[in-house]
């Protein structure tokens, strides 16, 4: 993961990962209304980024890690989450993707529920005039998608678990948060959970 200190990503797209490493002092990005740009890929900035966006007035620390960074006069604590002081207004309509179908789908078959060896299987095949669109194409593996082949659900026998939609960018978001990366820093948890049922 390569990211670039010089250049301000507004929408923190300079280190998101599903796999996030301690090591890399990542800051969680959250929203004007502190809620996280996205959880899945995880809305995190490298530590350069996080920085520069200090320096520029364009966000708030919220939480700091115990690493500092120093130069010639000044030490600056590494931003753990910082939240933008500009509202991003999050896109409603989710890109048409791979990876978008398998997350409405929580990255399971459609058809027999394994999570292996994914791929995607047209509802309507394409060799019968089905198209790539949200309502036509389920998460299959690969063995129920070679089993289903070129045959429609009625003809094969084999269907879905829920009936495909477009899903909104909520619904791809709460369903991200059954995902988390491998690393959660401690400080990230009041701002990716706020939800979940408090304890006593």
């Amino acid at each position: 993961m390569q990211c670039v200190a010089g250049r301000l990503r507004q929408k923190g797209d300079c280190g998101l990962n599903a796999h996030v490493s301690p090591n890399g002092w990542p800051a969680l990005v959250l929203n004007a209304d502190f809620r996280p740009l996205s959880y899945y890929p995880l809305s995190l900035w490298c530590w350069q980024d996080a920085i520069k966006a200090v320096f520029l007035d364009r966000v708030n620390i919220i939480a700091h890690y115990d690493k500092a960074v120093h130069s010639p006069s000044v030490e600056i604590r590494l931003p753990s989450v910082v939240s933008l002081k500009t509202f991003v207004r999050p896109s409603t309509n989710p890109a048409f993707t791979r990876f978008n179908v398998f997350l409405r789908d929580r990255f399971a078959c459609q058809y027999c529920g394994s999570d292996e060896d994914l791929t995607f299987d047209h509802l309507l095949p394409r060799s019968r005039g089905g198209h790539k669109t949200w309502s036509n194409v389920v998460t299959a593996c690969a063995n129920c998608n070679l089993r289903k082949g070129s045959k429609t659900p009625s003809e094969s026998g084999m269907w879905p678990s829920q009936t495909p939609f477009q899903p909104s960018v909520h619904h791809l978001h709460r369903n991200g948060r059954m995902f988390p990366p491998n690393y959660l820093h401690e400080s990230w948890l009041d701002y990716l959970y706020w939800d979940t049922e408090l304890d006593p």
